[in-house]
């Protein structure tokens, strides 16, 4: 992992920019950064919408990571519109833990430099007594 907390939060700052695109729709008031196991960087920002078909920053990157044919991460940091660091939501959390059992070692960096892993964010996570190692879980 050659990229460090400041670099990743610095990728996602140069992405936030609160902004009100339409009557109905906000975006960029947090952003994300993912840093991939194959040493890429995905942003994203949230986009917030008044029929609440949204998104969040974190799942944003993560569509962007998706899409160049990643599903493993290492760190993750997602920023307010004053440049806090946030946790990740339910939601997020629950997505990102679905896309690789190895995500369960992904990092987030937290307010007070505090890093805290996935899995700790959810414990007793119910999805892990149906992992098999990353193997197809289609029923034959």
């Amino acid at each position: 992992m050659s990229m460090g907390w400041d670099e990743l939060a610095a990728a996602a700052r140069a992405v936030l920019r609160p902004r009100r695109i339409s009557e109905f729709v906000e975006v960029g008031g947090v952003a994300a950064a993912i840093l991939t196991e194959r040493g890429n960087v995905y942003v994203g920002i949230c986009i917030d919408s008044a029929c609440s078909l949204g998104m969040c920053a974190e799942r944003n990157a993560a569509a962007r990571m998706l899409t160049e044919g990643e599903s493993v991460l290492s760190r993750l940091v997602c920023l307010d519109w004053d440049g806090r660091f946030l946790p990740p939501c339910g939601t997020c959390r629950e997505f990102l833990m679905e896309l690789d059992p190895k995500n369960a070692e992904l990092e987030f960096m937290l307010s007070g430099e505090r890093v805290v892993k996935l899995k700790d964010l959810l414990p007793d996570w119910w999805g892990e007594k149906y992992q098999d190692s990353g193997k197809s879980t289609e029923k034959s």
